[in-house]
């Protein structure tokens, strides 16, 4: 992780009131930026893209924090909203370039006991993410995306590869798995298949 020295110079008061102390911040980079996206699900709204907010992109560890704390928690969002977070330039739709050939890892959650482990579980992917926490898989990882749904939450985590590539697509899956502490089965599925799920010629998915 690199660090980037930020310089605020603020006047201090002192006697002779011509004296200034330079303030140094110290930011850590991330290996790349983050943009995070707002999804709110408005019947008014003419197609999916005027539901999709661009938040904010952030390119450090300060920064990811200071955008994170700042926003509501999951658990907190009307249902309906999503949260996504993806690599600069990469948008949280399938038809972008980087994800149309891909896939995602689904994680359903239960409806009950509470709302915290949709908080619990974002936390988590979300420093996955940005922390490179995928070892040599890293550039396989597009973004995440938790939908916050009646019948219980959603998180994905979407990949930029499909079947082709199933050993690194498993292992990526196991890591999910061991981070967050899951121990029933994560399933992963094309966003080829995911559009065409309504159609009885659907391939089956594979899971950890």
């Amino acid at each position: 992780m690199v660090e980037v020295r930020v310089d605020n110079r603020s006047s201090i008061a002192t006697a002779d009131e011509d004296k200034k102390d330079s303030v140094v911040q110290v930011k850590h980079l991330l290996q790349n930026s983050w943009t995070l996206w707002f999804f709110r699900n408005d019947r008014e709204a003419k197609d999916w893209s005027s539901n999709q907010t661009e938040v904010a992109t952030v390119g450090t560890v300060e920064d990811f924090w200071a955008l994170y704390n700042h926003i509501e928690c999951c658990s907190k969002l009307p249902q309906g909203c999503d949260y996504s977070i993806f690599k600069k330039g990469i948008q949280p739709a399938w038809e972008d370039a980087k994800n149309k050939n891909g896939g995602r890892w689904m994680i359903q959650l239960d409806k009950s006991p509470s709302k915290a482990d949709t908080d619990k579980y974002w936390m988590e992917i979300c420093m996955m993410l940005v922390g490179e926490a995928f070892e040599d898989d890293n550039e396989l990882v597009n973004g995440a995306v938790v939908s916050v749904r009646g019948k219980g939450d959603r998180l994905a985590v979407w990949l930029s590869c499909d079947h082709s590539k199933e050993d690194r697509i498993k292992q990526i899956g196991r890591l999910i798995k061991k981070r967050l502490e899951i121990n029933k089965s994560i399933n992963f599925q094309t966003h080829a298949d995911s559009a065409a799920k309504n159609s009885s010629n659907v391939k089956s998915t594979f899971s950890v």
